[in-house]
């Protein structure tokens, strides 16, 4: 089953809004065994919203449209909806009623533009939207299921997580999905790539497909099985992620929803040590990477932002002469700050950041 998204509105275009829903429906489909194909921003023009429903509905089983359903004259997807669908806008009088409460519930006044949000096409499905006045709407055609929703991402996800997911998994049953990740780091997203190479060809041939997911300094490897039975899914990744240990031991540092810096400072718990930061370039933000594990006060001591050679020399010890020679930014200076820093905790560990901005 593919399902293709479609995001509508012009300030997706031009930058001033990041799609961040087609990530997280992506991220449900993916969930539900659902495989999403295509993902396409449009303007909120009759024509382009026209076509593009037109091109999705030759490819793809499940249609989720977000967007274009405000109540200003801009907002034209609703109208161009009842075109492709054979349908008018009627009012529906329960949703009037519901869109009344949230106004007064506000103490607001309600517009004759907010009233137009209870004017629905007379044959779709009515997906209530209990925090907003934008309702969404499913639309079935030639066998091909359309979903539009709103726009506002908390008001698309409430829809979605309360109506959609579950209609839709009713709708579309794959079976059980099951995924894990494998969280790697020190090694580059090709390097990697062809170092499993072998063991990425006999997981497909046994149904289980390998995403790489790569960000700065880190690709997180996420392996998906489909099946009916899942614990047998289960058992199955988790044997072909030990082979993977044995493979590139020396790169993975977690699983899941595990952070380098939860995995670093389970280890220093685990050995008593302790830990102390100067850090110039990066400014405190790995001081508030370590803090924002629970029970680091067990290792992490405290933290200097030595940014300026002042601060350097008075608190860390930085013989002043050797920044002159060798620069702020060098190896000899960055040694020396992290001797002085661990003198200066009194910590097992030190960590130093230097570089150029």
């Amino acid at each position: 089953m593919f399902v293709e998204i479609i995001t509508i509105g012009d300030e997706l275009l031009i930058g001033k809004t990041i799609d961040t829903n087609s990530s997280w429906i992506g991220e449900k489909m993916n969930g539900i065994g659902l495989q999403v194909r295509h993902i396409t921003s449009i303007q909120d023009k009759k024509d382009q919203i026209l076509n593009t429903l037109k091109t999705a509905a030759k490819r793809s089983d499940l249609v989720i449209i977000t967007g274009g359903l405000g109540p200003t004259n801009d907002d034209i997807t609703k109208q161009t909806l009842c075109e492709y669908f054979d349908s008018e806008l009627t009012l529906n009088t329960n949703i009037l009623e519901k869109i009344e409460c949230f106004f007064l519930n506000k103490n607001l006044k309600m517009l004759d533009v907010n009233k137009d949000q209870a004017l629905l096409p007379h044959n779709c499905d009515i997906l209530e939207n209990v925090r907003g006045t934008a309702s969404g709407m499913w639309f079935e055609k030639e066998g091909v299921v359309f979903i539009s929703l709103p726009g506002v991402p908390y008001e698309m996800k409430g829809i979605m997580n309360e109506t959609g997911l579950p209609r839709i998994k009713k709708r579309f049953s794959q079976g059980k999905v099951v995924n894990k990740t494998v969280k790697t780091h020190g090694i580059g997203e090709s390097y990697l790539a062809e170092f499993i190479k072998e063991w990425e060809q006999k997981i497909n041939k046994n149904d289980i497909s390998l995403a790489y997911l790569p960000s700065p300094g880190i690709v997180k490897l996420r392996l998906t099985a489909i099946g009916e039975d899942e614990s047998i899914l289960l058992k199955k990744i988790e044997y072909y992620i030990e082979e993977l240990n044995f493979l590139i031991p020396d790169y993975i540092y977690g699983y899941d929803k595990d952070s380098l810096e939860s995995v670093v400072g389970d280890l220093l718990r685990k050995n008593n040590y302790s830990l102390s930061l100067a850090e110039s370039c990066t400014g405190g933000h790995i001081a508030k990477m370590i803090t924002s594990v629970s029970g680091c006060s067990d290792y992490f001591i405290g933290s200097v932002v030595a940014y300026s050679n002042e601060i350097k020399g008075s608190l860390l010890n930085v013989n002043q002469d050797d920044i002159k020679s060798y620069g702020a930014v060098s190896k000899e200076i960055v040694e020396q700050m992290a001797i002085g820093l661990t003198k200066k905790f009194k910590t097992d560990f030190g960590l130093v950041t230097s570089g150029i901005a």
